[in-house]
């Protein structure tokens, strides 16, 4: 490394230590806010020609991450942004601390992946979905989807590991020639309605709980062929996964919903694509307990509380799926932060009904407008601003919680100072 690059890293180390010796955070960014702001071409040296794998989407890109560092572990060091700190300063931060590691598996930002894909001569990119996620930050998904068009083109040698069950990232993929399509489900469609390269309707086949559905456009690309479903190189079963040389592995997560046996298998390809059994992968995905906290549970004052993570309309159907309908309450935040999207009008797209019989709380700084939504669902409810306080508004029993990204994150750090213990989540089962 040039002079310039060591007193980068030195600084970015010194930085990183005083973050975590102060309490003001984990040290995931500061150290390359520091080093990025000393060199910029740092990231470029970083790198040094390791094997990259890239994993972005709009949902998943922290449990896919994870899961695919669990599986290149199993024969490489890895260097891995755990923290989900997933834009410049985040990957840096995580390459810095993982200098002398093997391979490099990163959680990116969508609008950040051309950029950090060249920097570091990516050799692997995952692409699990796209769909509306903090419009007043990004704009509507079409401009997402183009963007990593022309990052794929732009780099054929690539492998791409792209969710055929998606359109927008089946468009973004379509001309790669190093593609690997995954089957890997399509919970929200609400945002693939039409055709990303013709504007033509998107028509969808019945799904079943061993097929997701075919889907097609109804308007034939320019060059007279038509756009379809991918027949996928691997997918996800209820009996397990599908693999590219025709075998099926079963498949036990410790996490939960279908939306994570997706995510599963594409980290698999993802491993094997970078020289890892499938077998082998799987068996260290299935590891994976809880990414950042979320997924856990802790006991609060003889509240059973069990956290989630939900950031858009496509994550808040998914993670309302998971929710347990007999636990004795369901306390939901909502902030509208600049890291959340100050835009809550996605609240609307949520399906909240169906909650009888469970005492729901709404919580978080946006938490009014959260009740209108949840009033307008016919879901009987209480406001309290405190989500600490909402959770200790609930009988003891079992509380599920349901947070999006700074409610999250604010709520993990105000249990740690309250003094809640990890729990085992089948203790009150």
């Amino acid at each position: 490394m040039s002079l310039r690059s060591r007193i980068a890293c030195a600084a970015a180390d010194a930085a990183t230590r005083a973050s975590r010796a102060t309490g003001r955070g984990a040290g995931g960014m500061v150290g390359g806010l520091v080093a990025n702001a000393i060199d910029p071409n740092l990231l470029h040296q970083l790198g040094q020609g390791r094997p990259t794998a890239l994993v972005t989407g709009t949902n998943g890109k922290s449990t896919t991450t994870r899961m695919l560092a669990h599986a290149l572990r199993t024969g490489h060091t890895v260097a891995t942004n755990e923290g989900g700190d997933n834009m410049d300063a985040g990957v840096i931060s995580a390459l810095l601390a993982g200098r002398r590691a093997d391979v490099v598996a990163l959680e990116v930002d969508e609008l950040h992946v051309p950029a950090i894909a060249d920097k570091l001569d990516a050799s692997v990119l995952v692409l699990l979905n796209l769909s509306r996620d903090q419009l007043d930050r990004v704009g509507e998904i079409n401009k997402i989807e183009r963007v990593l068009r022309d990052c794929i083109n732009s780099r054929p040698d690539m492998t791409v590991i792209a969710n055929c069950d998606d359109v927008q990232v089946t468009s973004a993929a379509w001309e790669s020639p190093n593609v690997v399509w995954v089957s890997a489900g399509a919970g929200f469609v609400g945002d693939s309605t039409s055709c990303p390269r013709t504007g033509g309707n998107i028509v969808r086949e019945p799904s079943t709980p061993d097929h997701p559905g075919d889907w097609y456009a109804v308007k034939r690309l320019p060059d007279g062929s038509e756009f379809r479903r991918p027949t996928p190189h691997w997918s996800i079963t209820p009996e397990g996964i599908h693999t590219r040389d025709g075998g099926v592995l079963p498949l036990d997560l410790t996490l939960p919903g279908n939306a994570n046996r997706g995510n599963a298998t594409q980290a698999i390809a993802a491993a094997v694509a970078m020289g890892i059994e499938a077998e082998t992968a799987a068996r260290a995905t299935e590891k994976v307990d809880n990414v950042a906290g979320r997924y856990s549970t802790v006991n609060l004052d003889g509240r059973h509380v069990h956290l989630m993570l939900a950031k858009n309309p496509a994550g808040w159907q998914e993670a309302l799926s998971m929710v347990d309908r007999t636990a004795d309450s369901l306390v939901i935040s909502v902030n509208g932060q600049v890291a959340d999207g100050q835009d809550l009008s996605w609240l609307w797209d949520v399906r909240f009904e169906n909650f009888e019989g469970v005492h729901v709380v709404a919580a978080g700084e946006r938490a009014t407008d959260l009740a209108v939504r949840l009033g307008y669902a016919s879901v009987d409810h209480d406001l309290i601003a405190d989500t600490v306080a909402a959770i200790r508004a609930c009988d003891p029993g079992r509380v599920e919680v349901l947070a999006n990204y700074t409610a999250f994150r604010d709520l993990k750090r105000a249990l740690d100072r309250e003094g809640a213990t990890p729990a085992n989540p089948k203790e009150h089962q």
